[in-house]
């Protein structure tokens, strides 16, 4: 060993992983100091994730070694990370839903009284670890009842509970809000004087800059260079990433909004509180904005014009006729397509083929008689492989196995197999690097010049004002107001949010 025991608490050392058809790590390294916030970076596919999960236990390397705290490990499973101090919280959500909080947090480790499970003891510890991190939740809640940024919340706090002297977060706040992404970073920075180190993966440029001490960057597998943060910029960063100069973030708006195609009017949940009252127009080839902040209810609006959720009361009228979105079934057939935020939960099949979850959407075009048509199946798909510029060793590859961008694009590409008029994202580039955004929002511009309707959630500010042609806010259940992309201004839209 080097130098791992004197000065780096975690040294990885030439680590390569193999998969069949694909190399996902080449004989990358990484050194990481106690105390530190080091960031880790690349696009979707770079092996981020792979190396992470190398050094959790999730995967086994094929070469290289690893040294923690002094002492050379291989951990073989996350449990026996999780044990020797190693904690990592995933950028997908692997929660027990129906159970509480605190059974959650102590899931395999409860505390026990005699042969019984000690309630008390374990509801008193997970109260002190919120209150040391100043997380204000129910520890008797049922995690289903929760939002994402609160999951996610619980997530830190379980990572804190098992004493670990390295934290790894993976995209941490790509569903957070600026007032709990602050509050995370009060979290870390806590961690850090603690001499907890962080590993933290993002794609959020200027948060890296503001959270990191040391950058490490990755393409196509490989390590690429360490830097200190402060020595970087937000076009360096690019520019090591993607290997070229991404001058612009955002693509040309080449699309023109027209007549009006779709009216909501009154939109008001079945179970409250919720949202009430929303209404919105939207306008061929227009992309539509929805902000607010985490609460606010912006995707539950829009699952209920996919019939995801009841209504109260309120009508949906397309290209001058009424329709009803009782069931997604029948939201599909009315020409609605829904991306999910939640793209681990509710978006993919993760054990089969990219195939599979590319026609799923669609499943009735495939028959043939009681069979599937083949050659109709491989072509859809390699439409989707192709035109969304997903890489991937082929169409029987288990989607469970790509990058969370190169999924979202899979997601995206089975929903315009169902050749919707009216297209809804739900944070559609979520975890999303700044290469494959620069696709996707290029491709819901595509969309929106050949004539869709284009709804989208995000809780990006600059992403809103970069892609989008007016914006629908929402506050705590209610429309504050819709204002027109090119002459709002971030400070009228937090006015908006924060109206109610």
């Amino acid at each position: 060993m080097s130098e791992a025991g004197n000065t780096y608490l975690l040294e990885m050392q030439n680590l390569t992983k193999r998969f069949p058809g694909v190399v996902a790590l080449n004989n990358v390294s990484l050194k990481v100091k106690a105390g530190s916030v080091h960031a880790l970076m690349g696009e979707n596919g770079a092996g981020k994730s792979t190396l992470m999960k190398c050094l959790f236990g999730i995967y086994s390397m094929d070469e290289g070694k690893i040294f923690f705290d002094g002492k050379e490990v291989q951990f073989t499973s996350s449990k026996q990370a999780l044990e020797n101090g190693v904690s990592m919280v995933h950028q997908e959500l692997n929660q027990v839903r129906q159970q509480n909080v605190m059974d959650n947090i102590w899931l395999g480790r409860y505390p026990h009284k005699g042969i019984f499970i000690d309630e008390k003891k374990m509801y008193e510890d997970t109260k002190a670890i919120f209150q040391s991190l100043d997380i204000n939740i129910d520890p008797r809640s049922k995690v289903s009842t929760l939002s994402v940024s609160e999951m996610q919340m619980v997530e830190i706090a379980k990572a804190v509970s098992y004493h670990s002297k390295i934290i790894v977060m993976d995209e941490p706040t790509s569903s957070l809000t600026e007032t709990e992404v602050n509050h995370l970073f009060r979290i870390i920075k806590r961690l850090q004087s603690e001499n907890v180190a962080i590993i933290y993966i993002s794609h959020k440029m200027e948060e890296i800059l503001k959270i990191s001490d040391e950058v490490t960057i990755m393409r196509d597998g490989q390590y690429i260079t360490t830097k200190d943060a402060k020595e970087l910029t937000t076009n360096e960063i690019i520019k090591l990433m993607v290997g070229r100069d991404l001058s612009q973030r955002f693509p040309e708006k080449i699309n023109e909004p027209e007549e009006v195609i779709l009216k909501v009017k009154g939109f008001t949940a079945e179970t409250q509180p919720s949202f009430s009252n929303v209404s919105f127009e939207l306008r061929k080839g227009e992309i539509l904005g929805i902000a607010g902040l985490v609460g606010s209810k912006r995707t539950e609006v829009v699952e209920a014009l996919f019939g995801l959720r009841s209504l109260k009361s309120g009508t949906i009228e397309l290209r001058g006729k009424a329709v009803k979105n009782d069931t997604p079934q029948k939201a599909i057939k009315n020409g609605f397509a829904l991306v999910t935020e939640e793209r681990r939960t509710t978006g993919i099949y993760p054990e089969l083929s990219i195939s599979f979850n590319s026609i799923i959407a669609n499943l009735k075009q495939y028959k043939k008689g009681i069979f599937l048509s083949d050659s109709k199946v491989h072509d859809d798909t390699k439409w989707v492989i192709d035109s969304m510029k997903v890489k991937t060793p082929s169409q029987k590859t288990s989607i469970g196995s790509l990058s969370g961008g190169n999924q979202q694009k899979v997601i995206i590409g089975r929903w315009l197999l169902t050749r919707p008029d009216i297209l809804l994202l739900d944070e559609p580039t979520r975890g999303i690097d700044v290469g494959a955004k620069f696709e996707i929002y290029q491709l819901i511009n595509n969309l929106a010049a050949e004539g869709k309707g284009i709804i989208m959630i995000s809780s990006e500010m600059p992403e809103l004002l970069g892609v989008t042609d007016r914006i629908l806010v929402m506050s705590n259940g209610k429309a504050a107001g819709i204002v027109n992309t090119k002459t709002t201004t971030q400070e009228e839209i937090m006015r908006l949010a924060a109206l109610y």
